[in-house]
């Protein structure tokens, strides 16, 4: 069951005696916990129905018993365990688990592991209650999930600035989110978020981004690349070498796919690549710039300058001399 379900569920009030919220994703998991905490009681039964415990702290006999009391003044309690992959003896809370209060609503919130589905703990979890395992989201994920974000503040988003907004920020959910309701509270009463609101509240200059550092690569356009890369150079926080080198690695990996696409025309490569269709152009722009053989010589070279990037076989070169030196070879 996914965090949005669960919610779901609980804004039409059921419920079930445990959720068991685990994996690499906190943002999902702190979704449904913070839902729980504020949401699930009004102001007044949470004084007498919410309990608070911390993993590292907590014992696992004190989360039992808060959790065997009945509630207050309410229809139900809850009892919610924070940073549960930091508590010792876990797994005696399997007693608990086999026979729950059905008026508790126990939460666990127990981030970047996951309990061993062969565990009895496990088949105790999936028998009396819901367990949400939650997993990192593919780059190639982050523009739709972003987008469905934007919607949901009743905005829209051009597709440029939302791809200049994601590369920006990167895997990091929370953050993402974060900047989305920036922006929604700059935007007044537009609507439309644009890559100048990129640049005017998130700080992204929508002329030197790895994006516009991207599209100068792919049209061989060396003096408006190298430009880029000196301001990266002055500005060594918006274009990290480590955020650049994948970035360009995925771009020009979709490149090299469209040679194996029968009849590509923009409908037939935005389907073979999983992409906007607003940027089919651009692959097949750089397609044909470069052949086969280029792509793969570029893919080559982003390989041998990421290892470089990290000391492999470099004696210390800065990150904007091996961007130069690297985007040379690949336009040579």
């Amino acid at each position: 069951m996914s965090a949005e379900k669960i919610i779901t569920e609980w804004k039409k009030g059921i419920f079930k005696p445990i959720y068991w919220l685990e994996g690499e994703e906190s943002f999902f998991i702190d979704q449904v916990v913070s839902h729980a905490e504020h949401h699930i009681l009004n102001e007044a039964e949470a004084g007498f129905n919410l309990t608070i415990f911390y993993g590292k702290d907590a014992e696992w006999a004190a989360v039992v018993n808060a959790c065997m009391r009945y509630p207050m003044f309410a229809e139900r309690q809850v009892v919610l365990l924070k940073e549960a992959q930091q508590m010792r003896d876990i797994e005696k809370l399997e007693g608990y688990i086999e026979n729950p209060t059905p008026s508790t609503v126990f939460v666990v919130s127990y981030k970047e592991k996951k309990v061993d589905g062969r565990s009895k703990l496990s088949k105790l979890l999936k028998q009396k209650g819901e367990m949400l395992t939650t997993k990192k989201m593919y780059e190639s994920q982050l523009p739709e999930w972003a987008g469905q974000m934007v919607q949901q503040h009743g905005l829209s988003i051009s597709p440029k600035a939302l791809h200049l907004l994601v590369d920006h920020i990167g895997n990091d959910l929370s953050r993402i989110q974060n900047e989305i309701e920036k922006l929604a509270v700059n935007l007044g009463a537009r609507k439309n978020i644009t890559e100048d609101d990129i640049e005017n509240y998130i700080g992204v200059s929508k002329e030197f981004n790895v994006f516009e550092l991207q599209a100068a690569i792919a049209q061989k356009d060396l003096a408006k690349a190298i430009r880029i890369i000196r301001y990266f150079e002055a500005n060594p926080k918006a274009g990290p070498i480590q955020m650049i080198l994948p970035a360009l690695y995925n771009f020009f990996s979709k490149v090299y796919m469209i040679y194996s696409v029968p009849n590509p025309d923009e409908k037939a490569v935005a389907s073979a690549l999983g992409v906007n269709p607003y940027f089919v152009r651009d692959y097949l722009s750089a397609a044909r710039k470069y052949d086969y053989s280029g792509v793969e010589r570029i893919l080559l070279l982003l390989h041998q300058y990421n290892l470089r990037s990290v000391g492999v076989h470099d004696g210390g070169t800065s990150d904007a001399g091996l961007m130069k030196e690297m985007t040379v070879k690949m336009m040579a």
